[in-house]
């Protein structure tokens, strides 16, 4: 794991030591990625230059030193990630002969190509990466992202030069490149809390999205195509789901492979750890981590000391039954008021999932023992997990003229009531299973009968702000795959197509972002097993009868979990990884968020409109309504502009 940057520029406009100092200042903004060591490489001849920050993982001797050279000199790279089957690779080199100067990855990644092109090593490796490549030979730049996107990959090209790092932040650094905000990836944010790939929140910069492939030639264009298309091979996976299923014998294939996806991420020359939630993947994860480790699994858990947020009892009794070293932190209101003033410097494009915060500081309580940490992120987009999934099932289940009326009258009789008086009622007549804010849920629920559009009830699903114009009225919103007609057609089932649109979206843009800077930020490799792609590729030749069942997603892993912990430790309703920003906005947290939302503040540089963001923060502050996502969503937008100002 590490942190990867550097340019290619085919006018040649610097010399050697330019070039060095330019790619250092690169490396010198994102150095947090690799605190182990650093290495440039310039050719001067190309005008080109890589970077490479060290998180030492696998060999951490001299051997496995970045930038590095083919042994026939003729590919050079600098990447950030792992190849976690590289013993395999290192077998079929040996097979052909090849004989290797130390034991890491890289090496292993690096000869491959060398033998048998970039293209048919990609389709060897299991792993997570952002890879730049140099061609000395064919004198092209190849830069290349994982399957799913777990590692990020920015790039820009402005007259004739190439750019690439990690981060945003490494292009910054970056002296003769232009910045301009794209306010159109502005109102996209305003929708999502991130700004969705490839777009960046600049107009000169763009995401690499999962699985593709940039290459590059001076004077031609650059160039992207696909090595692994996800939609390709959730479709393929449908094509089957018509053959007769043995439950036990699909159980039995899929912890295959999910024991050999833990093992494979266990490797490493340093202390390996987990996050615990108490949920089903992370619980998951830890207890075939215990199959595997002759040491006890050293676990790591954030609680709250609000009720209805705190999943830390439950973590501890899970680690109990597993053996686990356990380690928990309970978040206070101060830790988060502490940390705001830094979230910008780390997520440096807008960014407002507030469980950004505890995910930080889990990162933080796990690094202070481990440096690699494997978490249970991808289990609800590649089993149906999300409470969304079923409510989507269950509003699109009745159709036709009566279905529509009866969904319009159970949404005018839901606003009988304002969410306040809801949640009175729900204290005054306690019932189990009553969800908490069970006011703010049925009003959400009655903007959702009110339509029939699957498509159109996704958006609102997953949206903070319903309308990004009715706040930004002179910024059009890009319009990405969640308006694209045909995912209709490839996906004709609701909760098979939001899965994939969760697995296109709101997985890399949200959940793999937020994970990867908040590890890295604190020099934390942290690992997703439940997002190796073979996998993928066999849950998705799975029906959604086999991952959802009585209105309970992930039934797969819950069956096979059964075969590890008692049921009554993880059977429990969903709870997400929620922080309680609700409350913190109305208490220790408002003098900070009232600076950032006068409407001098929010006029200051003419996006958005003040009036409808103060109704809805003195909505908020009144208690009458809980709007903490669309609320965080402008504070993250704010705090942002005064830390990147263009």
């Amino acid at each position: 794991m590490c942190g990867i940057a550097g340019f290619i520029d085919d006018q040649r406009r610097q010399r050697g030591a330019e070039i060095d100092a330019s790619v250092r200042a690169m490396c010198a903004a994102i150095a947090h990625r690799g605190p182990d060591g650093q290495g440039i490489w310039v050719d001067e001849s190309h005008g080109l230059g890589f970077g490479h920050l060290r998180l030492a993982i696998v060999d951490l001797s001299p051997t496995g030193v970045q930038p590095m050279a083919s042994a026939d000199r003729r590919w050079t790279i600098t990447y950030n990630g792992e190849m976690y089957n590289y013993a395999e690779l290192v077998a079929d080199l040996d097979a052909a002969g090849a004989r290797l100067r130390g034991t890491s990855d890289t090496e292993a990644f690096l000869e491959c190509v060398a033998r048998w092109g970039v293209e048919a090593t990609l389709a060897r490796v299991v792993g997570m990466f952002a890879v730049a490549l140099w061609d000395a030979r064919e004198r092209r730049l190849w830069l290349i992202r994982d399957r799913l996107g777990v590692k990020p990959l920015y790039y820009a090209f402005e007259g004739g030069r190439l750019a690439f790092a990690s981060e945003l932040k490494g292009l910054r650094a970056l002296d003769g490149l232009h910045w301009s905000l794209d306010e159109s990836a502005f109102a996209s944010y305003l929708r999502h809390g991130n700004v969705p790939a490839p777009a960046t929140i600049y107009r000169e910069a763009r995401k690499l999205g999962p699985g593709e492939i940039l290459t590059y030639q001076p004077g031609n264009a650059p160039r992207i195509s696909c090595y692994w298309d996800f939609r390709a091979v959730a479709r393929a996976g449908i094509a089957t789901w018509n053959r007769p299923i043995d439950e036990c014998e699909e159980l039995d294939r899929i912890e295959a492979l999910l024991r050999d996806s833990v093992r494979l991420r266990m490797v490493a020359d340093v202390p390996v750890g987990a996050f615990l939630s108490g949920g089903i993947d992370s619980s998951l994860v830890v207890a075939l981590m215990a199959k595997v480790s002759a040491q006890p699994v050293r676990s790591f858990t954030i609680g709250f000391h609000e009720q209805g947020y705190d999943e830390a009892k439950d973590a501890a009794a899970i680690a109990k039954a597993l053996g686990t070293d356990h380690t928990e932190h309970y978040l206070a209101p101060g830790e988060a008021l502490a940390l705001i003033p830094g979230l910008s410097q780390v997520w440096d494009e807008p960014f407002a999932d507030p469980s950004q915060i505890p995910t930080q500081l889990v990162s933080k309580l796990a690094r202070r023992h481990v440096t690699v940490a494997l978490s249970g992120d991808g289990g609800d987009e590649v089993f149906a997990g999300y409470n969304r999934y079923e409510w989507i099932d269950r509003l699109t289940r009745f159709d036709g003229p009566m279905g529509r009326l009866g969904r319009r009258v159970a949404g005018a009789a839901i606003r009988c009531l304002s969410p306040d008086a809801w949640n009175r009622l729900a204290e005054l007549v306690p019932l189990p299973g009553v969800p908490r804010r069970l006011g703010e849920k049925l009003q959400k629920t009655a903007s959702l009968l009110e339509v029939a559009d699957p498509a159109e009830i996704y958006r609102r699903l997953v949206s903070q702000w319903q309308d990004p114009s009715r706040i930004a009225p002179r910024t059009p919103e890009l319009r990405g795959v969640l308006w694209d007609a045909s995912m209709c057609d490839d996906f004709p089932e609701v909760i098979s197509r939001a899965q994939a649109l969760d697995t296109m979206t709101y997985l890399p843009d949200d959940i793999l972002t937020k994970v990867d800077r908040a590890t890295m930020s604190v020099a934390l490799e942290g690992r997703e097993p439940l997002l190796d792609h073979r996998l993928i590729e066999q849950a998705w030749c799975l029906p959604t009868s086999f991952k959802m069942k009585d209105g309970r997603g992930k039934y797969v892993l819950r069956r096979i979990l059964e075969r590890h912990l008692p049921r009554e430790l993880f059977e429990r309703p969903k709870m997400g990884f929620g922080v309680p920003i609700d409350t913190w906005l109305r208490g220790p947290l408002r003098d900070w968020a009232e600076t950032l939302l006068t409407k001098d503040a929010l006029a200051k540089d003419g996006l958005l409109d003040p009036a409808p963001i103060r109704a809805l923060w003195d909505e908020h502050l009144s208690g009458r309504r809980n709007h903490q996502y669309a609320v965080w969503v402008i504070l993250m937008w704010q705090d942002w502009r005064a830390r990147w100002a263009i």
